[in-house]
């Protein structure tokens, strides 16, 4: 009873931990437009959090006796009753600006703060207290590690799939204080068993630390002290799978929204690997893991490396297994290395502060270092470095030598072989990616046995791949931003200058004079928002268009003297390329008048008067995903209001991966809507020349009369919705029904 008292308690103190993570940060994304990085940025929060909660527990129980432990902690518990339920005040509420970091960090501070700190101090001060009852189990209390981290994986894996799809953020917030309620209860017994405790006034320290190199103390001597080598080893294998949990998390989120499903799926990962190799009876074997750690490090550098275009499910496949691999080694080595009980807190300080600094050089530090996400190539290179050895390594110093002088022969090798096969035209060509990258990656796997040479070579390989320009072209400029990644470039016959937002083109200019004002890709004249324009084309009819997303501002293009048109869009870097005549010149040239507001376009619309815009078009994209705010009934209602009577909307749905035209269908059917779509699949060779995309568009009215000579074109089809669907909305989005996995 003792044992699953404890358990029970850790369990749930980690649940509540985990549970608010994605709630909160859900609160928070539709002020900062569902970037991945307000994901990163309250990971970091989290994270230091936890290392405070932790650095209190390591203090209390190295200074106070359990008694005074018992009662201080019992008091503390009640500190968090003060900020239940937790929630976002209207007070809270953040603006988008270049960098909201601060903000969105002194929200979290607010709001679940002190909450947060004081579930962090749960699982490492109980587990010190259980190694004070004198249970069977209590010499080695570690094993209590894996009920947390179970916790903590369920709670993340359940928040997306039952609580986010039948609660409100208001009721999850009012449950996860009855739970918190729940924990006070338990706790308190937990330390009521100790208090009466005989063992708590002679604590048995458990068995001294194993140190494999020097054999097994004798069970007399005194538990060793770690060593600040040995501290700083911890640091590393915490730091680098911390890195690397994040940095797969922007991964994948690239292309898909960032929203709690792709969060918590890395972050769960992670956490089930400690709960693997801190088992009592480990499941997988340790050497088994270090084995076949190189083949996975080097399988999930060739898509970085290629550029490849994989299908969604391959990628994501790949990602999460090499994280789980390199977890699995990285915190295997901790487990191996963990000390006494006795230094029990401070094991797990030390754990904290590493995976902190990783959340704090991929949430914070490498934005503003890198131009482009290189972290997450990086974490791989570190893992590589991190690979303990299986056998001795060969110490001779010809063989050290070969440690830097083989990668530097494998980089310059590749770097020339990609030189040669991009003049002969064979970029991202089947024959260039054979020819130029597998012999490369075979020859860096087969430094596998000696972790230096085999991280410089994975090294070599990445910075090789510099110079290959893959599907970006010629990259004349590149700018990173809380909200992602941009490149300016010139496509390969240099007849096209194109913005690029993580993978995706999100608008294009010709460079010929003559062209120079003809909206291109996804807003070509003879695609359907070119079919809508068209149709409204010399009539009083359209005065005043807003348009959700700037991107290059190519539809402005589509404006005439006399109208209006204000570009919604929430990040100054993206305003910043359109307004530079040096890239792009829609916003100067084209003839209607142009206003840019800066801001989430929800915030933003919330100011503007009511039925101002006979047009508004939705074309809001983070690199191919669309932020699903921006597709509920809540924000459908909001532009209604600021639409005039007989007012359109447009929504670019063009996605490779989701597929959304049913949920606006149901949208348009649960607010009374006349909704037709049109696939612009079919492209021809002279128009894809010219710089044509297929696209994908929905046009919502209130009535269907209202979108004149569109409901005689034979290319708009109605799309009537299913009733047996739910309609998405704040509080809810299934994301799995409408992805495309192939």
């Amino acid at each position: 009873m003792v044992l699953i008292l404890f358990a029970t308690t850790l369990f749930l103190s980690a649940a509540l931990l985990f549970l608010v993570e994605p709630m909160f940060a859900k609160m928070a994304l539709p002020a900062l437009g569902g970037s991945a990085a307000v994901w990163h940025t309250c990971i970091v929060f989290f994270q230091a959090g936890l290392l405070a909660g932790y650095a209190y527990a390591h203090g209390v129980t190295k200074r106070l006796g359990t008694r005074w432990q018992v009662a201080s902690h019992a008091a503390l518990l009640f500190l968090p009753l003060a900020v239940l339920p937790v929630g976002v005040s209207a007070s809270q509420a953040l603006t988008a600006g270049v960098n909201p970091v601060l903000s969105l960090l002194w929200m979290l501070l607010v709001s679940v703060g002190l909450p947060f700190f004081v579930l962090s101090t749960i699982t490492p001060t109980l587990q010190a207290w259980y190694a004070q009852t004198g249970h069977e189990y209590a010499k080695d209390p570690y094993f209590l590690y894996g009920a947390s981290n179970l916790g903590s994986m369920t709670a993340l894996l359940s928040y997306p799939i039952f609580i986010e799809p039948h609660l409100r953020l208001i009721d999850q917030g009012r449950l996860w204080a009855y739970g918190y309620g729940l924990l006070m209860i338990l706790t308190w017994c937990c330390g009521l068993l100790v208090w009466r405790s005989p063992a708590v006034r002679t604590p048995n320290p458990g068995p001294p630390a194993q140190d494999d190199s020097r054999g097994d103390p004798s069970p007399g001597d005194k538990p060793a002290m770690p060593t600040g080598r040995q501290r700083m080893r911890w640091v590393a294998l915490s730091f680098v799978p911390s890195s690397l949990m994040l940095g797969v998390t922007t991964v994948l989120t690239t292309d898909l929204p960032p929203i709690p499903l792709f969060w918590v799926v890395p972050l769960a990962i992670y956490l089930m690997t400690f709960i693997l190799v801190f088992a009592r009876k480990p499941l997988v074997s340790h050497e088994f893991m270090i084995h076949r750690l190189p083949v996975l490090l080097v399988a999930a550098t060739i898509p970085i490396v290629t550029r490849a275009d994989l299908a969604l499910w391959m990628t994501i496949l790949l990602d999460l297994l090499a994280l789980f691999v390199a977890a699995m080694v990285c915190h295997g080595e901790l487990a191996k290395s963990r000390p006494s009980s006795v230094h029990l807190t401070e094991f797990y300080l030390w754990i904290a502060v590493g995976g902190l600094l990783g959340g704090v050089f991929n949430g914070l530090v490498a934005p503003l270092i890198f131009n482009r996400v290189a972290e997450y190539p990086l974490a791989l290179v570190l893992v590589a470095f991190l690979r303990p050895t299986p056998r001795p390594r060969e110490s001779r110093p010809s063989a050290r030598a070969l440690d830097f002088g083989l990668p530097l022969a494998l980089g310059g090798l590749l770097a020339a072989a990609i030189w040669g096969l991009q003049d002969r035209g064979l970029n991202q060509s089947a024959l260039f990616l054979l020819l130029g990258y597998g012999p490369a990656m075979l020859l860096c796997l087969s430094f596998a046995k000696r972790p230096v040479r085999f991280g410089l070579g994975l090294a070599a390989v990445l910075l090789a791949s510099a110079t290959h320009s893959g599907p970006y072209g010629r990259v004349s400029r590149i700018e990173r931003s809380f909200f992602g990644v941009y490149r300016v470039s010139l496509d390969r016959e240099g007849q096209f200058r194109r913005l690029i937002h993580g993978s995706t083109i999100h608008g294009m200019q010709s460079l010929d004079p003559a062209r120079s004002h003809e909206p291109l890709v996804y807003y070509f004249p003879t695609g359907p928002i070119g079919q809508v324009f068209a149709a409204f084309s010399g009539t009083d009819s359209v005065r005043k268009v807003a348009v959700v997303g700037l991107g290059t501002g190519t539809l402005a293009c589509y404006g005439q003297q006399g109208q209006e048109f204000t570009f919604f869009e929430i990040d100054p870097v993206v305003e910043q390329l359109a307004r530079d005549p040096r890239y792009f010149t829609f916003l100067r040239d084209c003839p209607p008048t142009v206003k840019i507001v800066l801001g989430d376009a929800r915030l933003s619309l919330k100011n503007a008067p009511d039925r101002q815009y006979d047009l508004i078009v939705l074309d809001a994209f983070s690199s191919d995903a669309i932020p699903m705010h921006l597709l509920t009934r809540e924000a459908l209602n909001l532009y209604l209001a600021k639409l005039s009577d007989t007012g359109i909307l447009a929504f670019n749905i063009s996605n490779r991966f989701l597929d959304l035209h049913l949920v606006l269908a149901n949208l348009a059917r649960d607010a009374g809507l006349a909704c037709y779509g049109e696939d612009d699949l079919q492209i021809s060779d002279a128009d894809e020349k010219q710089g044509k995309f297929t696209s994908s568009w929905v046009v919502m009215a209130r009535r269907g009369s209202d979108l004149g000579k569109l409901l005689q074109d034979a290319r708009w089809a109605a799309l009537p919705g299913r009733p047996e669907m739910r309609v998405w909305a704040d509080d809810f989005s299934n994301l799995l029904g409408v992805i495309r996995w192939y």
